[in-house]
């Protein structure tokens, strides 16, 4: 079901007080589109309103996305929709604190899924509408009636879904900003009446960025800075408790032809215990899929690691990964959080493209048979797929062998020991 609005204080979402610091009244303005379709936007009568100018009522929508946004003021409220998946939200923070740096004094308000708004909402300067996903028809009456009397300057339409996009039909804003054309999958850009600069094979979290630079924001820093609750921090000095090396693994995704086989997990666990001398945990989430490869690597393994799969929520998983030497992963929402406290990956990758979706600071660390899986099971070569391709087929992530990943374990604390870490 839809939650109540996770605000950072002040009235109830739909509140007298709430409308009122609203940007004000707004009048119907409607951009007609190069098909003939129309977006609807809405232009702010208050000069409060007027912050962020468009185009003129008749501009074609193939002139969006070379149009800049011209920001007269600050915008007062921001609205960004980008549901899932743990990974994708990860990449967001980035481009919020960027606009939290240039707009300090804008309120925003961010449309995301139940289960990623366990993570995300410790950030507290940040209003979360939480949506469940699973439940799609009766959270848009939901979120229908909660947002039917805000009023927003600015939409970040930042998820490439058809129902992400129905949503975004709900968010009252005259600046409706998405992806480029080729980008919009989903029939996204029929949603949108602004369009971030055209770009290809950029890594998603560079991608986010557009939206950044569309409003005149050229600043690019790597900061989340998303504060951990004591519990959390307290949860992972239990345990990894010393200075002792840990591997962390994280061996599910929640897609199943990403995972790899837990036989081989257990090859490397062991290693890690045998020649670096390492503790060994696994962490993940409660669903059956991910219990059940947890046992099968503890029961495979010469050494069993730790098992806390199950055990632990969101805060105390990206706790742990602070804590952690380096965490062991395939495409993955952990990989992702890695990134968020500085923690090195080494991602499993075969069925998806790294230089699209790796682990951002640690694509170096990656082991990189995505070329090898497009000329096996697309008899064709990576650079001729279509960048967002996924190659999620049975014994895909067979192409990734065990040595080959305790050859890059030894590689990364080779150099971390030579780094005095």
């Amino acid at each position: 079901m839809l939650e109540p609005p996770i605000r950072p204080g002040g009235p109830p979402a739909g509140s007298k007080r709430d409308i009122e610091a609203g940007p004000g009244k707004f009048k119907g303005l409607v951009t007609r589109g190069a098909s003939g379709a129309c977006a609807a936007a809405r232009r702010p009568r208050s000069a409060a309103a007027r912050r962020l100018r468009g185009l003129p009522p008749d501009a074609k929508i193939r002139g969006f996305e070379r149009a800049p946004i011209e920001v007269l003021e600050p915008p007062r409220d921001i609205c960004i929709i980008r549901l899932s998946a743990i990974g994708d939200t990860c990449h967001a923070v980035p481009l919020i604190r960027s606009l939290q740096r240039a707009w300090p004094e804008a309120r925003i308000t961010w449309i995301i899924g139940r289960v990623e708004a366990k993570l995300m909402s410790l950030m507290p300067e940040i209003e979360f509408i939480t949506v469940d996903k699973r439940r799609f028809g009766a959270e848009f009456l939901r979120l229908r009636a909660a947002l039917a009397r805000r009023r927003f300057d600015l939409l970040l339409h930042m998820h490439v879904s058809f129902r992400a996009s129905l949503m975004s039909t709900l968010v009252q804003a005259p600046i409706k900003l998405g992806f480029d054309r080729a980008r919009a999958r989903d029939f996204q850009w029929l949603f949108t009446n602004r369009r971030i600069q055209a770009r290809r094979h950029e890594h998603v979290l560079d991608s986010f960025w557009g939206f950044a630079e569309a409003l005149g924001i050229s600043e690019r820093r790597l900061e989340w800075n998303i504060p951990l609750p004591q519990e959390a921090v307290d949860y992972a000095g239990r345990v990894i408790p010393d200075a002792q090396p840990t591997l962390l693994i994280s061996p599910c995704s929640s897609h199943s032809m990403r995972n790899w086989r837990a036989e081989f997990y257990a090859h490397v666990s062991d290693h890690a215990a045998r020649r670096w001398n390492m503790r060994v945990v696994l962490c993940g989430g409660p669903t059956a899929i991910e219990r059940e490869m947890a046992a099968r690597i503890v029961a495979t393994a010469a050494a069993p690691p730790v098992n806390l799969v199950g055990r632990d929520t969101l805060p105390q998983m990206l706790a742990l990964l602070k804590t952690a030497t380096v965490l062991l992963t395939p495409d993955s929402g952990p990989a992702h959080m890695a990134a968020v406290v500085d923690t090195p990956v080494i991602g499993l990758y075969a069925p998806t493209n790294p230089a699209r979706s790796g682990p951002y600071l640690s694509r170096k660390w990656c082991v990189n048979r995505f070329p090898e899986a497009a000329r096996t099971f697309m008899h064709r070569e990576p650079e001729q797929l279509p960048w967002w391709v996924k190659i999620e087929r049975p014994g895909v992530m067979d192409l990734i062998q065990p040595d080959e990943v305790t050859q890059r374990l030894d590689e990364f604390m080779r150099r971390d020991r030579a780094a005095g870490y």
